[in-house]
């Protein structure tokens, strides 16, 4: 009741101690700890148990995603001028 008081939309949420071990582990992950050692944290038995949390972060997909997307350069295809297309039917 006190966290929803400074926080209203609480009030129509559960929150409970698995959410805050969630809500943990994904801060830790986004903070940039590594997933073993968010499984040592979380008292996970083995680091498989904790690769849940690298396919939940959606914003290390969308900055993998970003990451990935071809540069203003890259898009452009290759146009040769008349001079390299001459001397290469000359060949």
């Amino acid at each position: 009741m006190l966290a929803s008081a400074r926080c209203p939309s609480l009030s129509s949420k559960t929150v409970t101690p698995h959410t805050l071990r969630h809500t943990c582990a994904m801060r830790l992950l986004r903070s940039g700890a590594d997933i073993a050692t968010i499984s040592l944290w979380l008292g996970h038995s083995s680091v498989k148990s904790t690769e849940i949390y690298l396919h939940a972060d959606l914003r290390a997909k969308e900055e993998a995603l970003r990451r990935m997307a071809p540069t203003p350069a890259a898009r452009h295809r290759f146009q040769p001028n008349d001079a390299l297309l001459e001397f290469l039917e000359a060949l």
